[in-house]
Protein backbone atom coordinates (compact mmCIF):
# COMPACT_ATOMS: atom_id res chain seq x y z
CA UNK A 1 0.00 0.00 0.00
CA UNK A 2 1.68 2.99 -1.03
CA UNK A 3 2.01 6.58 1.23
CA UNK A 4 -2.18 8.14 -0.12
CA UNK A 5 -2.89 4.77 0.83
CA UNK A 6 -2.11 4.61 4.31
CA UNK A 7 -3.00 7.89 5.01
CA UNK A 8 -7.05 7.63 5.16
CA UNK A 9 -6.55 4.27 7.55
CA UNK A 10 -4.99 5.92 10.00
CA UNK A 11 -7.13 8.69 10.02
CA UNK A 12 -10.14 6.64 10.35
CA UNK A 13 -8.28 4.68 13.79
CA UNK A 14 -7.43 8.56 15.13
CA UNK A 15 -11.14 9.59 14.59
CA UNK A 16 -12.18 6.88 16.36
CA UNK A 17 -9.54 7.34 19.68
CA UNK A 18 -11.01 10.88 19.55
CA UNK A 19 -14.72 10.03 19.43
CA UNK A 20 -14.08 7.60 22.24
CA UNK A 21 -12.24 10.17 24.29
CA UNK A 22 -15.14 12.52 23.52
CA UNK A 23 -18.01 10.15 25.17
CA UNK A 24 -16.28 9.53 28.33
CA UNK A 25 -15.06 13.44 29.56
CA UNK A 26 -17.23 16.31 30.13
CA UNK A 27 -19.54 17.24 33.60
CA UNK A 28 -20.51 13.35 33.94
CA UNK A 29 -17.56 11.01 33.01
CA UNK A 30 -17.94 8.12 31.58
CA UNK A 31 -14.94 5.58 33.17
CA UNK A 32 -14.64 2.14 31.77
CA UNK A 33 -16.47 0.67 34.37
CA UNK A 34 -19.50 2.59 33.33
CA UNK A 35 -18.69 1.59 29.43
CA UNK A 36 -18.89 -2.32 30.73
CA UNK A 37 -21.71 -1.64 32.18
CA UNK A 38 -23.84 0.23 29.21
CA UNK A 39 -22.38 -2.46 26.36
CA UNK A 40 -23.57 -5.08 28.72
CA UNK A 41 -26.91 -3.45 29.18
CA UNK A 42 -26.81 -3.59 32.83
CA UNK A 43 -26.93 0.18 33.78
CA UNK A 44 -30.21 1.58 34.27
CA UNK A 45 -31.33 4.20 31.71
CA UNK A 46 -32.25 6.61 34.24
CA UNK A 47 -28.26 6.58 35.58
CA UNK A 48 -26.54 9.70 34.73
CA UNK A 49 -23.77 7.96 32.63
CA UNK A 50 -26.16 6.27 30.59
CA UNK A 51 -28.14 9.54 29.67
CA UNK A 52 -25.24 11.64 29.32
CA UNK A 53 -23.54 9.08 27.26
CA UNK A 54 -26.67 7.75 25.05
CA UNK A 55 -28.99 10.98 24.77
CA UNK A 56 -26.62 13.85 25.29
CA UNK A 57 -22.90 12.89 23.75
CA UNK A 58 -23.51 10.40 20.99
CA UNK A 59 -26.26 12.65 18.64
CA UNK A 60 -24.07 15.31 19.51
CA UNK A 61 -20.68 13.51 18.21
CA UNK A 62 -22.35 11.86 15.46
CA UNK A 63 -23.72 15.60 14.26
CA UNK A 64 -20.36 16.87 14.96
CA UNK A 65 -18.62 14.07 12.64
CA UNK A 66 -20.98 14.56 9.95
CA UNK A 67 -20.84 18.50 9.46
CA UNK A 68 -17.16 18.10 9.42
CA UNK A 69 -17.41 15.79 6.57
CA UNK A 70 -19.87 17.54 5.38
CA UNK A 71 -18.34 21.03 5.06
CA UNK A 72 -14.93 19.70 4.53
CA UNK A 73 -16.21 17.57 1.44
CA UNK A 74 -18.18 20.98 0.67
CA UNK A 75 -15.00 22.59 0.46
CA UNK A 76 -13.32 20.48 -1.05
CA UNK A 77 -15.66 20.39 -4.65
CA UNK A 78 -16.10 23.84 -4.69
CA UNK A 79 -12.19 24.60 -4.89
CA UNK A 80 -12.18 21.97 -7.40
CA UNK A 81 -14.98 23.60 -9.26
CA UNK A 82 -14.17 27.03 -9.18
CA UNK A 83 -10.68 26.10 -9.50
CA UNK A 84 -9.64 28.79 -6.30
CA UNK A 85 -8.05 27.61 -3.28
CA UNK A 86 -9.41 30.18 -1.22
CA UNK A 87 -13.49 29.27 -2.20
CA UNK A 88 -15.40 27.79 0.61
CA UNK A 89 -18.88 25.86 0.93
CA UNK A 90 -20.47 29.38 2.01
CA UNK A 91 -19.27 30.95 -0.92
CA UNK A 92 -22.64 31.07 -2.66
CA UNK A 93 -24.57 33.00 0.29
CA UNK A 94 -25.87 29.41 1.87
CA UNK A 95 -24.54 30.73 5.24
CA UNK A 96 -25.75 34.24 4.71
CA UNK A 97 -29.19 33.13 3.69
CA UNK A 98 -29.72 30.04 6.83
CA UNK A 99 -28.65 32.81 9.14
CA UNK A 100 -31.30 35.16 8.05
CA UNK A 101 -33.89 32.54 8.28
CA UNK A 102 -32.58 31.38 11.79
CA UNK A 103 -32.93 35.15 12.70
CA UNK A 104 -36.13 35.66 11.33
CA UNK A 105 -37.85 32.55 12.79
CA UNK A 106 -36.28 33.10 16.18
CA UNK A 107 -37.59 36.88 15.81
CA UNK A 108 -40.78 35.13 15.59
CA UNK A 109 -40.46 32.79 18.63
CA UNK A 110 -40.82 29.77 16.77
CA UNK A 111 -39.65 26.58 17.81
CA UNK A 112 -35.79 25.03 17.28
CA UNK A 113 -37.06 22.51 14.86
CA UNK A 114 -39.10 25.49 12.78
CA UNK A 115 -35.56 27.92 12.98
CA UNK A 116 -33.78 25.32 11.56
CA UNK A 117 -36.53 24.12 8.87
CA UNK A 118 -36.12 28.25 7.99
CA UNK A 119 -32.40 28.37 8.17
CA UNK A 120 -32.73 25.47 5.78
CA UNK A 121 -35.02 26.70 3.42
CA UNK A 122 -33.61 30.47 3.50
CA UNK A 123 -30.42 28.64 2.71
CA UNK A 124 -31.99 26.75 -0.71
CA UNK A 125 -33.29 30.30 -1.56
CA UNK A 126 -29.67 32.13 -1.63
CA UNK A 127 -27.89 29.61 -3.84
CA UNK A 128 -31.34 29.80 -6.13
CA UNK A 129 -31.22 33.36 -6.22
CA UNK A 130 -27.38 33.58 -6.71
CA UNK A 131 -27.39 30.74 -9.49
CA UNK A 132 -30.47 32.69 -11.38
CA UNK A 133 -28.65 35.91 -11.18
CA UNK A 134 -25.01 34.35 -12.05
CA UNK A 135 -27.03 33.07 -15.43
CA UNK A 136 -27.51 36.27 -17.17
CA UNK A 137 -23.65 36.62 -18.17
CA UNK A 138 -23.35 33.13 -20.29
CA UNK A 139 -19.58 33.86 -20.87
CA UNK A 140 -17.99 33.70 -17.61
CA UNK A 141 -20.95 31.15 -15.85
CA UNK A 142 -18.61 30.26 -13.13
CA UNK A 143 -17.07 33.74 -12.41
CA UNK A 144 -20.50 35.60 -12.32
CA UNK A 145 -22.04 32.67 -9.98
CA UNK A 146 -19.55 33.39 -7.49
CA UNK A 147 -19.74 36.97 -7.96
CA UNK A 148 -23.33 36.27 -7.39
CA UNK A 149 -23.15 34.42 -4.42
CA UNK A 150 -21.16 37.46 -2.76
CA UNK A 151 -24.00 39.54 -4.12
CA UNK A 152 -27.07 37.23 -2.34
CA UNK A 153 -24.95 37.06 0.69
CA UNK A 154 -24.27 40.51 1.48
CA UNK A 155 -27.88 41.08 0.89
CA UNK A 156 -29.05 38.06 3.31
CA UNK A 157 -25.94 40.21 6.04
CA UNK A 158 -27.73 43.40 6.03
CA UNK A 159 -30.88 42.33 6.51
CA UNK A 160 -29.67 39.93 9.16
CA UNK A 161 -27.93 42.61 10.59
CA UNK A 162 -31.44 44.63 10.55
CA UNK A 163 -33.40 41.83 12.57
CA UNK A 164 -30.62 41.82 15.19
CA UNK A 165 -30.83 45.87 15.15
CA UNK A 166 -34.62 45.81 15.89
CA UNK A 167 -35.28 42.28 18.07
CA UNK A 168 -35.65 42.30 21.89
CA UNK A 169 -32.15 43.18 23.36
CA UNK A 170 -33.04 40.98 26.61
CA UNK A 171 -34.35 38.09 24.33
CA UNK A 172 -34.60 37.58 21.21
CA UNK A 173 -31.14 38.97 19.84
CA UNK A 174 -28.90 37.15 22.10
CA UNK A 175 -30.46 34.07 20.87
CA UNK A 176 -29.24 35.01 17.17
CA UNK A 177 -26.15 36.21 18.15
CA UNK A 178 -25.27 33.03 19.87
CA UNK A 179 -26.91 30.93 16.91
CA UNK A 180 -24.74 32.86 14.49
CA UNK A 181 -21.62 31.88 16.16
CA UNK A 182 -21.89 28.47 15.86
CA UNK A 183 -22.93 25.49 18.17
CA UNK A 184 -23.91 21.64 18.89
CA UNK A 185 -25.66 22.16 21.76
CA UNK A 186 -29.14 20.74 22.50
CA UNK A 187 -28.60 18.28 19.05
CA UNK A 188 -30.92 15.31 20.42
CA UNK A 189 -31.54 11.94 18.16
CA UNK A 190 -34.57 13.65 16.19
CA UNK A 191 -32.58 16.56 15.09
CA UNK A 192 -29.96 14.32 13.87
CA UNK A 193 -32.35 12.01 12.02
CA UNK A 194 -34.02 15.07 10.53
CA UNK A 195 -30.89 16.04 9.23
CA UNK A 196 -28.52 13.10 8.18
CA UNK A 197 -30.74 12.04 5.19
CA UNK A 198 -30.30 15.35 3.37
CA UNK A 199 -25.84 15.49 4.82
CA UNK A 200 -25.61 11.70 3.84
CA UNK A 201 -26.79 11.61 0.96
CA UNK A 202 -25.21 14.26 -1.02
CA UNK A 203 -21.83 12.93 0.62
CA UNK A 204 -22.46 9.43 -0.84
CA UNK A 205 -23.02 10.85 -4.65
CA UNK A 206 -19.87 13.21 -4.13
CA UNK A 207 -18.12 10.22 -3.11
CA UNK A 208 -19.38 7.74 -6.39
CA UNK A 209 -18.47 10.77 -8.77
CA UNK A 210 -14.97 12.06 -7.16
CA UNK A 211 -12.91 10.48 -9.87
CA UNK A 212 -14.94 13.02 -12.68
CA UNK A 213 -14.32 16.01 -10.39
CA UNK A 214 -10.68 16.21 -11.57
CA UNK A 215 -11.98 16.60 -15.36
CA UNK A 216 -12.66 20.40 -13.94
CA UNK A 217 -8.92 20.81 -13.32
CA UNK A 218 -8.61 20.31 -17.28
CA UNK A 219 -10.52 22.80 -17.70
CA UNK A 220 -14.46 23.06 -18.95
CA UNK A 221 -13.60 23.24 -22.56
CA UNK A 222 -11.19 20.38 -22.40
CA UNK A 223 -13.83 18.37 -20.07
CA UNK A 224 -16.33 18.61 -22.67
CA UNK A 225 -13.63 17.37 -25.44
CA UNK A 226 -13.57 14.26 -23.38
CA UNK A 227 -17.04 14.09 -23.32
CA UNK A 228 -18.19 14.87 -20.10
CA UNK A 229 -21.56 16.48 -19.46
CA UNK A 230 -19.99 18.94 -17.77
CA UNK A 231 -23.31 21.45 -17.11
CA UNK A 232 -24.38 18.27 -15.67
CA UNK A 233 -21.49 17.78 -12.95
CA UNK A 234 -21.74 21.35 -12.01
CA UNK A 235 -25.61 21.03 -11.25
CA UNK A 236 -24.79 17.81 -8.88
CA UNK A 237 -21.69 19.41 -7.28
CA UNK A 238 -23.45 22.57 -6.84
CA UNK A 239 -26.86 20.81 -5.94
CA UNK A 240 -25.07 18.41 -3.39
CA UNK A 241 -22.69 20.96 -1.16
CA UNK A 242 -25.53 22.97 -0.69
CA UNK A 243 -27.90 20.29 0.37
CA UNK A 244 -25.25 19.77 2.66
CA UNK A 245 -24.00 23.51 3.88
CA UNK A 246 -27.43 24.05 4.42
CA UNK A 247 -28.32 21.06 6.35
CA UNK A 248 -25.00 21.72 8.08
CA UNK A 249 -26.01 25.34 9.02
CA UNK A 250 -29.73 24.50 9.75
CA UNK A 251 -28.55 22.40 13.03
CA UNK A 252 -25.37 23.98 14.28
CA UNK A 253 -25.20 27.33 12.96
CA UNK A 254 -22.46 29.07 10.98
CA UNK A 255 -19.31 27.20 11.42
CA UNK A 256 -16.39 28.65 9.43
CA UNK A 257 -13.06 28.09 8.61
CA UNK A 258 -14.02 24.10 8.14
CA UNK A 259 -14.35 24.15 4.74
CA UNK A 260 -11.50 26.30 3.37
CA UNK A 261 -8.74 24.86 5.68
CA UNK A 262 -9.45 21.20 5.75
CA UNK A 263 -9.37 20.40 2.10
CA UNK A 264 -6.01 22.46 1.81
CA UNK A 265 -4.78 20.05 4.76
CA UNK A 266 -6.01 17.04 2.97
CA UNK A 267 -4.26 17.83 -0.29
CA UNK A 268 -1.17 18.25 1.93
CA UNK A 269 -1.24 14.85 2.80
CA UNK A 270 -2.26 13.00 -0.56
CA UNK A 271 -2.52 15.24 -3.05
CA UNK A 272 -4.55 17.24 -5.46
CA UNK A 273 -5.72 13.93 -6.83
CA UNK A 274 -9.92 13.88 -5.71
CA UNK A 275 -10.36 9.92 -5.65
CA UNK A 276 -7.89 10.64 -2.32
CA UNK A 277 -8.53 13.98 -1.20
CA UNK A 278 -11.90 13.88 -0.86
CA UNK A 279 -12.24 10.74 1.07
CA UNK A 280 -8.89 12.30 3.15
CA UNK A 281 -10.96 15.63 3.70
CA UNK A 282 -13.96 14.34 4.84
CA UNK A 283 -12.20 12.15 7.54
CA UNK A 284 -10.08 15.02 8.51
CA UNK A 285 -12.98 17.16 8.93
CA UNK A 286 -14.81 14.58 11.12
CA UNK A 287 -11.71 14.32 12.95
CA UNK A 288 -10.97 18.16 13.27
CA UNK A 289 -14.82 19.04 14.29
CA UNK A 290 -15.48 16.33 17.26
CA UNK A 291 -12.08 17.48 18.67
CA UNK A 292 -12.88 20.89 18.34
CA UNK A 293 -16.12 20.44 19.78
CA UNK A 294 -15.17 18.45 22.77
CA UNK A 295 -12.91 21.46 23.49
CA UNK A 296 -15.50 23.62 23.29
CA UNK A 297 -17.48 21.73 26.04
CA UNK A 298 -14.75 21.07 28.28
CA UNK A 299 -12.41 24.00 28.29
CA UNK A 300 -14.47 25.86 30.88
CA UNK A 301 -17.42 25.71 32.89
CA UNK A 302 -19.20 27.25 29.92
CA UNK A 303 -19.67 26.20 27.14
CA UNK A 304 -17.41 28.24 24.25
CA UNK A 305 -18.91 28.64 20.87
CA UNK A 306 -17.66 26.44 18.63
CA UNK A 307 -17.41 28.89 15.64
CA UNK A 308 -14.66 30.72 17.67
CA UNK A 309 -12.76 28.35 18.36
CA UNK A 310 -12.49 27.14 14.47
CA UNK A 311 -12.03 30.57 13.72
CA UNK A 312 -9.11 31.36 16.51
CA UNK A 313 -7.75 27.35 15.47
CA UNK A 314 -8.76 28.34 11.17
CA UNK A 315 -7.11 31.47 10.95
CA UNK A 316 -3.33 31.09 11.61
CA UNK A 317 -3.43 27.10 10.34
CA UNK A 318 -4.72 28.61 6.85
CA UNK A 319 -1.53 31.21 7.30
CA UNK A 320 0.53 28.55 7.90
CA UNK A 321 -1.17 26.90 5.04
CA UNK A 322 -0.27 29.55 3.07
CA UNK A 323 2.94 30.28 3.85
CA UNK A 324 4.11 26.41 3.15
CA UNK A 325 2.10 26.47 -0.35
CA UNK A 326 3.25 29.71 -1.71
CA UNK A 327 6.68 30.32 0.04
CA UNK A 328 8.77 33.69 0.45
CA UNK A 329 11.72 35.17 -2.09
CA UNK A 330 14.36 33.21 -0.83
CA UNK A 331 12.76 30.30 0.53
CA UNK A 332 12.52 26.94 -0.67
Amino acid sequence: MNRRGRVQPLLLLLTLAVVLIALSIGKIPVSPEHWKEILLGRMDTSAPQWVALVQIRLPRILAALLIGAGLSASGTVFQGLFQNPLVSPHILGVASGSAFGAATFILLGASVPLIRIGAFLFGLLSVVMAYGLGRFHRRSPLLMLVLSGVIIGSLFSALTSFLKYIADPMERMPTIVFWLLGSLNNIGWQDLAYSAPSIVLPLFLLWLYRWRLNLFSLGEEDAKSLGENTELLKALVICCATSITASAVAISGVIGWIGLVIPHMARLLVGSDNRYALGVSMTLGALYLCLVDTLARSLSGMEIPIGILTAVIGAPTFALLLRRAFPGEGEP
